[in-house]
């Protein structure tokens, strides 16, 4: 049944494409760079597809929502999405974890880039993993999704750019919230299926290996993990073949023009291997864990046979205590390790996590205190703050320390969802109103964005500041609205640019 409401929803949102695809913006400050790309699918539409196929992702709870882990996969890919060529470099990229132990990775439209839990796992060093974040982005920076669209509208194949659009518009129309999810993972269906170009693949490989020299990497890690999975694939029977194999065909012929090439880039003074990937990796060892499994099992050396373990492996083992329920020992472990060095951030994350596990709540948030001191703006060790100041009843802190760091950087919609639910404790309800309309806009769902900007408008007794920020916002969001569909939300009474206060004042939406 969900399946015939689905496809009847991309063929009649289909069957409106030319009526309702958004116009471009006379005012747009993107790039016209005039290729087939860009008359399929503009840098604009691109990023709404992609921003919408990340919210159906997060909204099936398919993304992990790690801050550790998040923050370090994102500060690597911006080491090398940062030496782009320069127009290239302008875009926005956004890096992701899927909750998947399947060795992929995937590039989607707008700068988004997807990583898999098993491919950190099967990576064996920061260089590999480097290589095929460098491939991905390069998959993006050269645009061949949009690229591949195009093509096909010339060979006269059924538009696949139509089912896109589609899937945009049906996403900024409101709709059914299923539906929209449902599309959105229909996207990412079809951008799996869509096999690029050898001479796409060859251009991500090449492109990629020079962002990885230019950002101080070792490019033979691209090759030697090609070498690696290639490998698996000659002793994995036909439906087990990794996710990367089936949508990046290795060949012996591809890895020896890789390693070429690499041969040619190496940098003048390549980056040391960050102790930030090992503990990463460990991370997700214990986060990545079936259930009812125990990861504990893989430190299964009893304390005597913890002098012999790195320090990332003493982490990963701290964790697997925590997530065991054994938080007495992951404390031990953890003030053992900063003991020895104080200068580890996830280190101070993870002992305050381990207190608060442990029932101390008191010692979690002077850890976690120190560690803001140690690290100001940090978003692991504020957002690690401000859910421990939430637990121990003090919002009002929480929102103020949340605040501070995201006036500076960007929250995620995970974190623009919890400095929501901390203004709202703290009573400072419009606040809340505004963040959540932020967390609407980062997903791409514009029509509930506004509703939630206008109930900011309609508090009483705000500010003459908030008015004016909320108001500039409301606007802003109402014009990127594609008209049609800003007309019936008039209609509907959702689209109205005013206060809004004529309506019955509900709390924020934090579902």
């Amino acid at each position: 049944m969900m399946r015939t409401r689905l496809f009847t929803f991309l063929i009649t949102l289909s069957s409106l494409l030319v009526a309702s695809w958004p116009a471009h913006s006379a005012d747009s400050n993107l790039p016209d760079i005039g290729s087939p790309a860009s008359a399929t699918l503009s840098l604009e539409d691109e990023y709404r597809l992609g921003s919408m196929v990340v919210r159906g992702l997060r909204d099936q709870g398919e993304i992990l929502d790690d801050p550790e882990i998040n923050a370090y996969v994102q500060s690597l890919g911006l080491q090398l999405s940062s030496q782009a060529q320069q127009q290239q470099a302008e875009r926005s990229f956004r890096f992701f974890v899927v909750k998947d132990t399947e060795i992929n990775a995937f590039a989607l439209p707008g700068g988004f880039v997807g990583i898999n839990a098993g491919l950190l796992l099967a990576t064996r060093n920061e260089n590999e993993l480097a290589g095929v974040m460098a491939h991905e982005i390069s998959h993006v920076t050269q645009r061949h999704i949009a690229r591949s669209i195009a093509a096909e509208n010339r060979n006269g194949i059924v538009s696949t750019a139509a089912m896109l659009a589609a899937i945009l518009v049906g996403a900024a129309a409101g709709g059914d919230a299923a539906i929209a999810g449902l599309a959105a993972a229909q996207s990412v269906a079809l951008q799996n299926q869509m096999s690029f170009s050898r001479d796409e693949e060859t251009e991500a490989d090449n492109i990629g290996i020079g962002l990885m020299a230019h950002a101080g990497f070792n490019p033979n890690g691209m090759w030697q993990f090609f070498e690696v999975i290639d490998r698996q694939n000659g002793t994995t029977k036909e439906a087990d073949i990794p996710a990367i194999l089936r949508n990046h065909p290795v060949t012996t012929e591809r890895i020896a023009e890789t390693r070429s090439r690499a041969a040619s880039l190496q940098p003048a003074v390549p980056n040391k291997e960050s102790f930030s990937y090992a503990m990463m990796r460990e991370r997700m060892r214990v986060l990545s864990t079936p259930p009812g499994e125990d990861p504990r099992q893989y430190y299964s050396s009893g304390k005597q046979g913890e002098a012999k373990m790195s320090d990332a492996s003493l982490y990963g083992k701290a964790l697997a205590n925590i997530s065991a329920g054994d938080a007495q020992e992951a404390v031990r472990i953890l003030k053992n390790l900063l003991n020895r060095d104080a200068t580890v951030m996830p280190f101070h994350t993870a002992l305050g996590q381990a207190q608060l596990a442990a029932g101390n709540n008191e010692a979690a948030l002077a850890t976690f205190a120190s560690a803001l001191t140690l690290f100001p703006r940090n978003v692991p060790v504020t957002v690690r703050y401000g859910e421990a100041l939430l637990r121990a009843g003090n919002p009002k802190l929480a929102h103020e320390v949340l605040l501070d760091l995201f006036n500076v950087v960007a929250p995620t919609p995970d974190q623009a969802k919890l400095i929501a639910l901390a203004a709202n404790s703290a009573g400072d309800v419009a606040d809340a109103y505004e963040y959540m309309g932020e967390y609407y806009i980062m997903g791409g769902d514009l029509s509930l964005a506004v509703s939630q900007l206008q109930m900011a408008l309609s508090v009483p007794n705000i500010t003459a500041v908030q008015r004016a920020k909320f108001e500039a916002r409301l606007e802003e969001v109402q014009r990127a609205i594609p008209r049609k569909i800003r007309n019936q939300m008039a209609q509907d009474g959702r689209g109205g640019s005013g206060s809004g206060s004529g309506g019955q004042r509900r709390q924020p939406r934090l579902n």
